[in-house]
């Protein structure tokens, strides 16, 4: 797995998406949480690879820097867009080292956004917004944003002043090519595979047992390596019945878990 993660990063990488998630491990006798956080990236050829997973105490700066900092060591280049949620240490990082264009997670802004609107004017709102990102180019989305805000402002002002502030960062996708835009707008391509299909938080021997997690398995694997996991279990029902591992036997799970996003891009 160290050999993997430290491989050399070779070609431009223009997408990145970077994501995190807590896990509980024994450590020093005690249950303690840590950040895992992974990084995935598209190259020029559009072949999606995860390029590098640490673990940490939390998602400081501190941590996402140094993270990123050992991206660009083993030769990370040519990003131009960083998708991820709206963590200040993320965006921090994006722009003091790859100087790139950065995405606010469609999703997680959506689940901010509703938040405001009442349980019964969620829907109606979410179609409302929607309708920004069913246009064609970025100047029509942002020109239909600010008309969506406008509408909602003298009833919902808090979740207008939401789309005001978010709207550089949530519509940065839409001045990329539209054919890629399905993929860039949500950190959800790692979000929806944060699970294995098993009935218990699987121990590390049983993940290497199963799921082959080496450099060498882990690396070159085909989109039908995901036949497995069209219906993965959450973290956190995975987690309700877990045994708890070390931060060892973390780094192997994580690893395993986010291995499975190796594909080829249609």
């Amino acid at each position: 797995m160290k050999v993997f993660l430290d491989r050399p990063i070779e070609g431009d990488w223009p997408y990145l998406w970077i994501d995190a998630t807590y896990l509980k491990v024994r450590q020093a006798g005690r249950i303690v949480s840590v950040a895992v956080i992974v990084a995935v990236g598209v190259n020029t050829d559009g072949r999606r690879e995860v390029l590098g997973m640490d673990i940490g105490p939390s998602e400081a700066e501190t941590f996402w820097t140094a993270f990123v900092r050992k991206l660009t060591r083993r030769g990370l280049r040519g990003v131009k867009l960083v998708i991820s949620d709206a963590h200040e240490g993320i965006k921090a990082t994006v722009s003091k080292i790859l100087t790139a264009t950065w995405q606010r997670c469609r999703v997680h802004f959506m689940r901010n956004v509703l938040a405001h609107a009442g349980r019964s004017g969620r829907r109606v709102v979410s179609a409302f917004i929607a309708t920004a990102f069913a246009q064609d180019d970025a100047q029509q989305a942002k020109a239909q944003w600010r008309r969506v805000a406008d509408q909602l402002r003298p009833k919902v002002p808090k979740l207008a002043a939401l789309m005001d502030e978010a709207e550089p960062d949530v519509l940065a996708y839409m001045s990329f090519p539209a054919q890629h835009r399905a993929k860039l707008h949500s950190t959800d391509e790692i979000d929806k595979r944060f699970g294995v299909r098993c009935g218990t938080f699987p121990c590390a021997g049983d993940l290497v047992a199963k799921r082959g997690v080496s450099a060498g398995s882990a690396a070159g694997r085909p989109a039908s390596c995901l036949a497995g996991l069209r219906h993965p279990r959450t973290f956190s029902s995975i987690l309700a019945r877990a045994h708890f591992p070390t931060v060892d036997e973390t780094s192997v799970v994580a690893f395993g878990l986010f291995g499975d996003l190796h594909l080829l891009v249609a």
